[in-house]
């Protein structure tokens, strides 16, 4: 069984590889277009978004996980070279997290705080508030790079990477690892229900009140722009995170169970070892779901989706024409 979940394994990340570049690409390409009816400041978000599962897919999956099932040992091997990968993809994983906090308290602003949404939902803020975000998950990253030793030295050269022992022992280490689980994902799974849940009831709230004003009655079909507009946003939001919270929540999971039972995280066989290894398996789908997402929801991203495919064949067309 454990040979076939392995097999199944390496096919999995060689496929997510494959679908995963294009479509964060895809959906970078057709956001940066701005042709989508999404405002300057969700665009961006949404680009952020998309770029930080993007890099995602190519540190985690492709030059850590597909390289070592499909390709031999080469430099990438390097005990300085993995030591770098090693702090990218764990960067990156941070980045694609916080991003979607940032774009869900966004969107509270937006809906439910109107005499804040002038100056804090704008192109400007969102720049200032991703790089900043981004800068800060980097820097808090860069342990990472000390954490880990060579496995073995050919040649004077230091190949592969270990963690360290004393990462296990050492206070400072293990204070260091609750504080990255802690800042990824509990809060950001904390903040997102929150947040989704105060923006749902406000939008409950208002409406009823909305529909009051106006007099509503059954029978009756009155359009309400602002809060079909509202409608949109919050479907958006809730999707996203709580596709989020879905493809975590496995994960989550797993680390309540591995700190309460004291279980051994480094076993390599048996139920518990597919557990967790389906748990990162959908950690790394999360960096995929987003552009279908987007797809579904949004109505004019979707005609762009639609362009981008026709375009090859319409170019192709025009050229045999000339």
């Amino acid at each position: 069984m454990l040979e076939t979940f392995n097999s199944l394994k390496e096919i999995y990340y060689l496929v997510l590889s494959i679908i995963g570049v294009p479509v964060n690409l895809l959906a970078i390409v057709i956001l940066t277009r701005r042709n989508c009816g999404l405002s300057t400041c969700t665009t961006r978000y949404l680009v952020a978004m998309a770029t930080a599962d993007l890099l995602v897919i190519i540190t985690e999956v492709i030059l850590w996980r597909v390289r070592y099932y499909y390709f031999p040992p080469s430099f990438l091997d390097i005990t300085h070279v993995c030591r770098v990968n090693t702090l990218l993809r764990r960067a990156a994983t941070d980045c694609s997290v916080w991003f979607t906090v940032l774009f869900s308290f966004d969107r509270f602003v937006a809906i439910c705080c109107l005499k804040l949404n002038g100056k804090y939902c704008t192109g400007k803020t969102a720049a200032v508030v991703l790089s900043t975000t981004g800068f800060l998950l980097c820097s808090k990253n860069i342990p990472h790079y000390f954490m880990q030793e060579p496995v073995e030295i050919i040649n004077n050269i230091p190949w592969q990477c270990s963690t360290k022992p004393s990462y296990f022992t050492n206070p400072i280490w293990v204070g260091f690892d609750w504080f990255d689980t802690a800042l990824t994902p509990f809060v950001p799974f904390a903040l997102i229900l929150l947040l989704n849940a105060l923006t749902v009831k406000h939008i409950l709230v208002a409406s009823r009140v909305r529909k009051g004003l106006r007099g509503q009655r059954k029978g009756e079909n009155h359009t309400d722009r602002e809060m079909e507009s509202r409608r949109k946003s919050v479907i958006l939001l809730i999707t996203i995170s709580g596709s989020f919270i879905l493809l975590w929540l496995v994960y989550v999971i797993h680390f309540f169970y591995y700190s309460i039972t004291g279980s051994n995280i480094l076993e390599f066989h048996g139920s518990l070892y597919i557990f967790r290894q389906v748990a990162y398996m959908l950690v790394n789908l999360s960096c995929c779901t987003n552009t279908f997402i987007y797809g579904v929801t949004q109505s004019m991203f979707r005609e762009q989706l639609k362009k981008a495919f026709k375009y090859p064949a319409t170019s192709i067309s025009k050229f045999m024409k000339t």
